[in-house]
């Protein structure tokens, strides 16, 4: 990976941002994407220097766009003092390095951006290694770009024949035997984590995944309902680990709820495979909370790149709870406010910040678990400790008691598919 020179880490490093509006898009939209970059640069701790957007007609293989403008682009980095460029697209490894040696300064496309995020923001030891493997398998076609030394040769080893092996083919092999080491642990954590998803799944709680597009509140609302320590942070990006907490809602109905990965657009392929532990979680769920910024300018687009996401994890058909978040920041643009309400009449409009419309939310989240659980009341005789096991087995024991004759009397929550199993003590 690309790191920028050591003197320059001590201080903000200043990146000059480079738009690619394409034929098809327009140059509004050109502009939101590159505010997106600058935002992404800026949890990289990267400082805005400048920008500019070039339009791309026809890609060309040497700098995606044309000479000319490539050239521009240059000098208007170098005179404004960019320690960096800064791509809103993807650059091929050979670009990439032809940018470089033009520019004479590191070159970072979109997907260096959010890699270099991921491995600064990753926790977990899961998380770790599979940022670790996307940036390898990202690395692996620029090994001439990483090193400076690789002309030079290797003297072979007593008994093998020619001057030896040049360094990129050590690194590459290197680096192949790391991506594979790395997929055996991936693989044995995920077989982990299917275990404790298992041992939830006894208890036959309902489950839901906060969903949605990077930095809605998804986090701030985990933390809002369940206490949970984590970080919370106005950076795209804050959370890249699954964190699961138990709710209780007013009806006593105890949920699990899942923070998860924000979802962003253009994100690589390579990322949405990498981070499937985490995202895996919104299709295993019940049903989805999905988290949108009502103040951001840009939240039709989000809303669109989050259902794409959804689809393309299998996730689209789950029942969902729409939730408009930072509805305070919206108080003196009822504009905004009347247009959002009249294009989702059945979304619930909340601000974590201020705990406004939480108990909305809640009550949404009643009316899907009712769906699918229910609280009955047993009374059960002496002689139906297997039944009552079962009861603590497969439900959530809200009241036990004992009364005078020896019955005891239990208030459970349970799937309504369980139902048939208690219906002889059902009072």
């Amino acid at each position: 990976m690309i790191e920028l020179e050591q003197e320059k880490k001590a201080q903000v490093a200043k990146g000059f941002l480079v738009g690619i509006q394409e034929a098809k898009m327009s140059p509004g939209l050109a502009a939101e994407h590159l505010s997106e970059l600058g935002e992404l640069a800026r949890t990289l701790e990267i400082s805005e220097a400048g920008r500019l957007t070039a339009m791309l007609r026809e890609p060309t293989p040497k700098y995606l766009i044309g000479s000319g403008k490539a050239a521009e682009i240059v000098a208007a980095s170098q005179e404004c003092g960019a320690d960096c460029l800064l791509f809103d697209c993807d650059l091929s490894p050979s670009q990439q390095r032809n940018w470089e040696k033009l520019a004479e300064k590191p070159v970072l496309d979109r997907q260096e951006v959010i890699l270099n995020i991921f491995a600064k923001r990753a926790s977990t030891r899961e998380a770790s290694l599979q940022v670790e493997l996307a940036r390898l398998e990202y690395t692996l076609p620029r090994l001439t770009r990483a090193w400076t030394h690789l002309p030079r040769q290797q003297g072979g080893a007593a008994g093998t024949r020619g001057e030896g092996e040049k360094q990129i083919e050590l690194d590459r092999r290197m680096i192949l035997r790391r991506i594979s080491q790395l997929k055996k642990e991936i693989k044995e954590i995920r077989q982990h984590r299917e275990t404790q998803r298992k041992g939830r799944e006894r208890h036959e709680l309902p489950h839901a995944a906060i969903v949605g597009y990077t930095n809605a509140g998804k986090s701030s609302l985990l933390r809002s309902l369940t206490g949970a320590e984590i970080l919370v942070e106005n950076k795209l990006f804050a959370t890249l680990d699954p964190t699961t907490r138990r709710f209780t809602l007013p009806n006593k109905q105890e949920i699990l709820l899942t923070d998860t990965v924000g979802f962003i657009r253009k994100l690589p392929h390579s990322l949405v495979d990498a981070f499937m532990a985490t995202l895996e979680e919104a299709s295993l769920a019940d049903f989805l909370i999905l988290m949108l910024d009502a103040s951001s300018l840009q939240v039709d687009e989000h809303w669109e790149t989050t259902l794409s996401v959804l689809d393309e994890l299998g996730a689209a058909h789950k029942p969902a709870i729409v939730a408009f978040n930072k509805m305070d920041l919206l108080k003196n643009d009822p504009v905004r406010i009347a247009k959002l309400k009249g294009i989702h009449p059945n979304a619930v409009f909340i601000s974590v910040q201020e705990g406004a419309g939480l108990d909305r939310l809640s009550i949404e989240m009643m009316a899907l678990t009712r769906q699918d659980t229910e609280i009955l009341t047993l009374r059960l005789p002496p002689g139906q400790q297997q039944l009552a096991a079962l009861a603590h087995q497969k439900a959530k024991v809200i009241d036990s008691s004992y009364d005078d004759n020896g019955y005891l009397q239990l208030s459970i929550s349970i799937k309504k598919a369980l139902r048939s199993r208690f219906q002889e003590f059902i009072v």
